[in-house]
């Protein structure tokens, strides 16, 4: 698939999800590229519809985009809840396991997540697999000491790699932190090995994202379609 056509699906799947933003609501707005395209999308809304609502963003980059639409951006603090955010994922399998932060933002994302009613993510058909694992696992790690935390990564086999920027320098997340992304290639048992990533000190927040999503919006060829959690 040629990015032609992958930016195709994924702007499909991105509208398709947008219809879920009614007048009113609290969205949480996620980060990436296929997010992007439904920022787009429902800054569309915004001005031929007169769509109403407030964001609730994962990103800086994502306000960013969404204030230029007139979208109206708020702190999570100063919502009670969010109605429905929607997000991209890196990989989903058939179990709605789900690694992001490809784009740094996962802490941001599972705190904006784990304070919504409904989890949604739009994916082109690439991102479905069997297991999660091949695309690199990112962790968020705090700089003091990170080196040392690397080395635990090394020792258990997790083929950790810090993750640099064009000039060869860490890359920072929004809250200034590093992002090491652990080389796996399969991940056979996420619940174990989430439990052992979030209580290694200097990590902040990892990105598996266990049976949290409840749908999936798919950029299929044939249209978009739906995957539903059914143990949600």
């Amino acid at each position: 698939m040629d990015k032609a056509q992958q930016d195709a699906l994924k702007k499909a799947a991105g509208i398709e999800a947008a219809k879920l933003v009614t007048d009113g609501m609290i969205a949480g707005l996620g980060t990436g590229s296929t997010v992007r395209f439904l920022v787009d999308e429902l800054g569309r809304r915004v001005k031929e519809e007169g769509l109403q609502f407030t964001g609730v963003t994962t990103s800086r980059r994502t306000q960013e985009q969404a204030e230029s639409y007139g979208i109206k951006i708020v702190d999570i603090d100063d919502v009670d809840h969010i109605d429905v955010t929607i997000d991209g994922a890196d990989e989903v399998d058939k179990n709605f396991n789900g690694i992001k932060g490809g784009g740094a933002a996962l802490l941001w994302e599972k705190i904006v997540a784990t304070n919504s009613n409904q989890i949604v993510w739009i994916v082109d058909e690439s991102k479905v697999v069997d297991t999660i694992g091949k695309f690199p696992l990112p962790v968020e790690v705090i700089p003091f000491g990170a080196g040392h935390v690397i080395k635990k990564f090394e020792a258990k086999g997790y083929k950790p790699v810090l993750r640099l920027d064009a000039e060869g320098k860490p890359v920072r997340t929004d809250e200034n932190n590093y992002v090491v992304d652990l080389h796996l290639e399969r991940i056979d048992h996420p619940q174990d090995l989430a439990e052992d990533l979030i209580t290694t000190v200097g990590v902040v927040e990892h990105g598996l994202f266990l049976n949290m999503v409840d749908k999936v919006i798919v950029g299929d060829p044939n249209g978009p379609r739906v995957m539903t959690n059914g143990n949600k």
